[in-house]
């Protein structure tokens, strides 16, 4: 009977373990929320809505338009629903969204059974460093401009902001700041 059991229990551990010696099977990165409303990312600890803005998950997929902000719309956004929920959402850094995007180039892009119905197009990044991802010239001028306030003083302001394309995972930060874009805010998962 005892050899009955312990021969089960191997079957059973054959069954459930990976082949080879000392073969380890590595734990997802992204898994659902409990309400199926978010996919959390373990390994960042982050939380992000299964929807872009504008969409609404309904238990099954993501319905409705994806809304389209520029990027003082989208940080607007990001803002004020931190303040109405209490949580602090925000644009996501440029780095973040490329880990959403799947490499295989069998599977290139947003995996649709997390974020179903996605966009696969530019979104807006909150990332501000121009020399994030070193694709800037730092001696192009061309994303300054210069302008007079109140008080009659020089100001600056950045003309292009960072963007990720969901389908192939590349970022630029050369998109002008007046382009319209989806917008996939992120949050802290804990």
């Amino acid at each position: 009977m005892t050899t009955h059991l312990a021969t089960a229990a191997l079957a059973v551990l054959a069954a459930v373990l990976p082949v080879g010696l000392g073969a380890q099977t590595e734990a997802p990165r992204f898994v659902l929320s409990e309400d199926g409303d978010y996919v959390i990312d373990l390994k960042a600890k982050l939380a992000w809505p299964r929807c872009v803005e504008g969409m609404v998950w309904d238990g099954k997929t993501c319905t409705g338009q994806p809304q389209l902000f520029d990027h003082a719309q989208a940080s607007a956004h990001a803002l004020a629903r931190w303040k109405a929920e209490s949580i602090r959402w925000r644009l996501p850094h440029t780095t973040e969204l490329k880990r959403l995007v799947d490499p295989r180039p069998a599977q290139q892009g947003l995996d649709p059974v997390l974020f179903p119905a996605a966009p696969r197009e530019w979104h807006w990044s909150g990332t501000a460093n121009i020399r994030a991802g070193g694709q800037v010239n730092q001696y192009s001028y061309d994303n300054i401009q210069k302008g007079r306030n109140n008080d009659n003083a020089d100001r600056m302001a950045y003309l292009h902001g960072w963007a990720v394309n969901l389908a192939t995972g590349e970022a630029k930060g050369d998109v002008s700041k007046r382009s319209t874009l989806p917008l996939r805010l992120v949050r802290p998962a804990f």
